[in-house]
């Protein structure tokens, strides 16, 4: 922690001596059920929960005083224990942003009653939010929240570097509130509404998820969620790391969003994926190939395998998703064939480098050369010419213009 004052913990003993009772309201206790049964985990619920009240007994006792004394009411939930949020007699909606302070360097015995009259002493709180661990003693960092800007920078220029004790002088700065996660290491098959759906069900205040191809691990994607607040952001960060949340049987691994990460993700943005290009790595824009006379006739000679095998017209869906300044497009592509099953989608790039068609008709022969492909056509030409396929790689027309996701026909 970087010079915080620290607490000495005694450690709990198998018969949980030393034990003095006291403020077991404001705590939570954690019991590990061992072997022995009931009888066993019941024993070792009360030993952990007098464990437990026996840490910083008299600070404790002094914050249930003050509580009951001043009618503030404190609600403790996944590991931070808030005052606010509003407090009683707000009147409007939230502050702004800019008005949350960080407090750190705290001694882990300080509690509320020591620092909210505090910090209400240069403004009005909004909020203040002080994260604990399950022995009853603070993690040595809070938050507090006024109702503007001008107090929150009076609270800096204040209190930085005040001393809470003799010897324990505290940090006070700008809360950088941020609101945004990385979860990295997902399956490429995971889809942004599976994810999305997760998230929602366990954390609140989901504002958006946005798939990314991982710039760490091969054949991987890296998943940012952004949430409504710091706050948000921080308790979904602490349940999804907790909380043994999984997707598809792995653990996510989550993380605050560095800016250089974002930063990277941006400029990856502008370049087609990188499964495009040996390496994993984010690719430069590979050169455009024109498209053989052939290949061009791709969209009518999926025409003519339709009706050769009877299996109706296939209908093309093509939306545009976004561009890059190198001219490259990326396309959402859904082929619908009656007679066959399943439909064909998934995302393709093109380049479009040929007067007079659209990044719309380029996309429609990229995806039919993959239906072509799934239909056991691509061998054979109309009228028996064979369709040359160029082999995979960065600069070939096929591999360029499609990134299959989603439909295992693909």
């Amino acid at each position: 922690m970087g010079g915080r004052c620290r607490v000495p913990v005694p450690r709990p003993g198998r018969s949980g001596r030393g034990a003095m009772g006291g403020a077991a309201a404001l705590e939570p206790s954690r019991a590990r059920p061992g072997r022995r049964g009931a009888a066993g985990a019941a024993a070792a619920a009360m030993e952990a929960e007098m464990w437990t009240n026996s840490i910083n007994q008299a600070n404790k006792m002094a914050l249930r005083a003050w509580a009951k004394e001043t009618g503030i009411n404190l609600v403790q939930v996944n590991g931070q224990r808030r005052y606010g949020g509003p407090p009683p007699g707000w009147v409007g909606g939230p502050p702004p942003a800019g008005t949350e302070v960080f407090i750190g360097k705290l001694p882990q015995d300080v509690y509320e009653n020591a620092l909210i009259p505090l910090f209400q002493s240069v403004g009005k709180l909004y909020e203040f939010r002080l994260m604990m661990t399950f022995s009853g003693l603070n993690r040595g960092f809070a938050y507090a929240k006024y109702g503007n800007q001008r107090d929150a920078k009076e609270a800096i220029t204040a209190l930085h570097n005040f001393e809470v004790r003799e010897g324990c002088a505290i940090v006070v700065c700008r809360s950088t509130e941020k609101c945004e996660l990385s979860v990295d290491g997902l399956a490429a098959s995971v889809s942004r509404q599976e994810l999305e759906a997760v998230l929602r069900r366990v954390t609140e205040g989901v504002l958006s998820v946005t798939l990314h191809v991982s710039p760490c691990q091969k054949q991987a994607q890296l998943a940012v969620l952004k949430y409504s607040s710091h706050q948000a952001a921080a308790m979904a960060k602490k349940t999804l790391t907790e909380g043994n949340v999984k997707l598809r049987g792995v653990q996510m691994r989550v993380n605050w969003l560095k800016p250089d990460l974002k930063q990277k993700l941006q400029s990856c943005k502008e370049k087609p994926p990188s499964s495009l290009v040996p390496g994993g790595k984010c690719p430069e824009v590979p050169k455009p190939v024109p498209l053989s006379p052939v290949l061009c006739n791709a969209v009518e000679r999926l025409h003519a395998v339709c009706r050769r095998q009877h299996l109706g017209t296939p209908l093309f869906l093509t939306k545009f998703v976004q561009a890059n300044p190198k001219g490259w497009q990326r396309f959402w592509c859904q082929v619908v064939i009656p007679g066959f099953p399943v439909p064909f989608s998934g995302f393709t790039w093109v380049r479009q480098d040929r007067p007079g068609r659209s990044g719309h008709e380029e996309a429609k022969v990229a995806v039919a050369l993959h239906v072509l492909r799934a239909l056991g056509e691509s061998s054979h030409g109309v009228g028996s010419k064979p369709l040359p396929f160029p082999s995979p790689g960065p600069g070939n027309a096929e591999r360029r213009c499609f990134q299959c996701v989603g439909d295992p026909a693909w």
